[in-house]
């Protein structure tokens, strides 16, 4: 059996929204090369802090390693349509395999809009329903291909703040992730460290 590395990121590059660089030194005057970096902590793959809404909680310095590592169910959802709300119904043809402990990545294939003007306000995203339903069943991380796991459009903030702060309670939150269309199981070895 073969196995290979498959990079679950973003990729990085000037440009991409909330990252510009400029040099700060070059070989040609200084010796060597430098770049001043401007990144927006939410760009390309990150990982959510606790304390990212909810106040006095965790920060991503102490989240606990052993959930960022080990075994994970990728969960095919290339179906999902733009701007759709993914359900618990959506995932009960995978029940089985959403278990206390599990770490979840959700396939919606998204990551393939990362330069369209929609990838941050048309996505599919999690129903409160799912985030509860996902914490009950004491799912340990939960990733995304999306930018956030709720809407960050303008009139949206309930829903982005009820939704964060469900999962967040519950787990480990992955957004922004990369190349799931390029995973040939439907269960992977996963790494994900802040």
């Amino acid at each position: 059996m073969t196995t290979g590395i498959v990079d679950l990121s973003t990729p990085l590059y000037d440009g991409i929204r909330g990252l510009t660089t400029e040099a700060k030194t070059s070989i040609d005057t200084d010796g060597y090369n430098t770049t001043t970096l401007h990144l927006y902590t939410h760009t390309g793959t990150h990982m959510d802090a606790s304390k990212h809404f909810v106040e006095g909680s965790g920060t991503i310095d102490e989240v606990d390693l052993g959930v960022c590592v080990g075994p994970a169910e990728v969960i095919d959802l290339t179906s999902t349509e733009p701007n759709a709300l993914i359900t618990v119904e959506d995932l009960m043809p995978h029940e089985g395999r959403i278990v206390a402990g599990a770490r979840v990545l959700l396939r919606t294939d998204w990551c393939l809009h990362v330069e369209a003007d929609d990838f941050r306000t048309h996505m599919p995203r999690i129903s409160l329903q799912l985030a509860r339903w996902l914490v009950e069943r004491r799912v340990a991380l939960l990733g995304v291909e999306t930018p956030s796991v709720a809407s960050v459009r303008p009139g949206n903030e309930q829903e982005l703040g009820d939704v964060h702060r469900a999962l967040l309670e519950g787990g480990v939150v992955v957004e922004g992730l990369c190349n799931l269309h390029e995973l040939r199981q439907d269960r992977v070895h996963f790494v994900a460290l802040p």
